[in-house]
C-alpha cells in the first residue's frame, strides 16, 4: 500500500495568509492521513520578532493531520536556504515530498492529485516533479500535461528528482549560455528567468525556484501540470517578502478531481504555447505597474 507523501510547509511571519493555507489544506480528504512538517524561519536580528512568535503560537494549535512536526529555526535562514534544507531533510528520510509555502490556498483535491501523480510517475526518470498551480490561460489546457523544467507554487518531487538540484547559479547560467538555451528558458522571451538567475548571482534576489527550474531545464526533465489549477497564490502585498503583485496570476481552484489519464511523457507544445501567450499578455500590465511606481517615487 502506498503511503501519502509528507507535506512540508514553509512559514515565516504572515499569520493571516498561513491560516488560509492551513484551513484549505485541512479540507483535503487525504489530510488526516498525511504527515505535516512545518519549517518556521527565525527573525533576522530584532526584526519581525512578534510576527514570528504569533505564527509559532498558531502552528502549535494545528490539528486535522496524521501528525504534525514543527521545526523552529533558531536564526533567519531566508526562504531559499530554508526550503533547500527542509526539502533535502524530508526527501532523504521519506523519498518524496509535497511542498507548500504560507501563501498558497489549495483545492480540496490538491493532495489527491499530488499523491496519485507521485505514485504514477515515481519510476519515470524523465519526470522530475509534479506541480499544483496552472496559469490562467485564455486557451483551454489538457487535463494534465508536461512542460520542461519545474515550477514552485505547490509542488512535489522524489529524492531522485531533488538530488539533481544544482545550487550554483553561475554554473547554471554558464551552461544555459553554452547551450544557447536562454530564449527557450525564458518561454520564448516572455518570462524573465534569465534576468532572475542573473539577479540571484548578483545577490539582488534569493531564489531557490529559478535554480530548481534551471537544473531541470538543462537536463531536459519534465514536470506534470494540471489543466485546472489546484493552487492559488494569495501572497500579494507588502507582507510578501519576495512577491509584490500577483493580480494577473490569480485563479480559482478546481472543485472536482483532476483525472490522471495516461499521456505521452513529452513536453506538450500546445500547452507551452498557451503559457507563452499568457506571459506575453501580462507583460504590458507589469510594465504599467512599474511605471506607476516610478512616477510615485519621482513625485514624492
Amino acid at each position: 500500500m502506498k503511503h501519502n507523501a509528507p507535506i512540508c510547509i514553509f512559514v515565516y511571519k504572515r499569520l493571516p495568509h498561513l491560516r488560509m493555507t492551513i484551513e484549505s489544506l485541512q479540507k483535503n480528504e487525504k489530510a488526516v492521513d498525511s504527515d505535516v512538517f512545518i519549517f518556521s524561519d527565525g527573525p533576522p536580528k530584532n526584526i519581525n520578532v512578534q510576527d514570528v512568535a504569533n505564527v509559532r503560537s498558531y502552528v502549535r494549535t494545528i490539528s486535522g493531520f496524521k501528525s504534525l512536526q514543527i521545526i523552529e529555526r533558531d536564526r533567519n535562514f531566508g526562504l531559499a536556504n530554508s526550503i533547500i534544507d527542509g526539502v533535502t531533510q524530508i526527501v532523504d528520510q521519506f523519498g518524496k515530498v509535497i511542498v507548500l509555502e504560507d501563501d498558497l490556498v489549495t483545492s480540496p483535491y490538491f493532495l489527491k492529485y499530488m499523491n496519485e501523480a507521485l505514485d504514477k510517475y515515481e519510476h519515470e526518470e524523465k519526470v522530475i516533479s509534479i506541480h499544483g498551480y496552472s496559469y490562467p490561460t485564455p486557451r483551454p489546457l489538457p487535463e494534465t500535461f508536461f512542460l520542461r523544467g519545474t515550477d514552485c507554487w505547490g509542488w512535489a518531487t522524489w529524492k531522485r528528482g531533488w538530488q539533481l538540484f544544482e545550487p550554483d547559479s553561475k554554473k547554471l547560467l554558464r551552461q544555459l549560455e553554452e547551450k544557447n538555451l536562454q530564449h527557450s528558458f525564458d518561454f520564448d522571451g516572455t518570462y524573465g528567468y534569465m534576468k532572475m538567475l542573473n539577479k540571484q548571482i548578483s545577490g539582488k534576489v534569493d531564489s531557490w525556484a529559478v535554480r530548481w527550474h534551471a537544473s531541470a531545464f538543462l537536463l531536459d526533465k519534465l514536470t506534470l501540470f494540471p489543466g485546472r489549477s489546484l493552487v492559488n497564490n494569495i501572497g500579494e502585498g507588502d507582507s510578501g517578502t519576495h512577491t509584490k503583485s500577483l493580480t494577473d496570476f490569480q485563479t480559482s481552484v478546481a472543485q472536482t478531481p483532476i483525472v490522471l489519464a495516461d499521456i505521452s511523457i513529452v513536453e506538450h507544445q500546445e500547452a507551452r504555447k498557451a503559457y507563452v501567450e499568457f506571459f506575453r499578455s501580462v507583460r504590458p500590465s507589469l510594465v504599467r505597474r512599474a511605471l506607476k511606481k516610478m512616477r510615485s517615487v519621482l513625485s514624492a
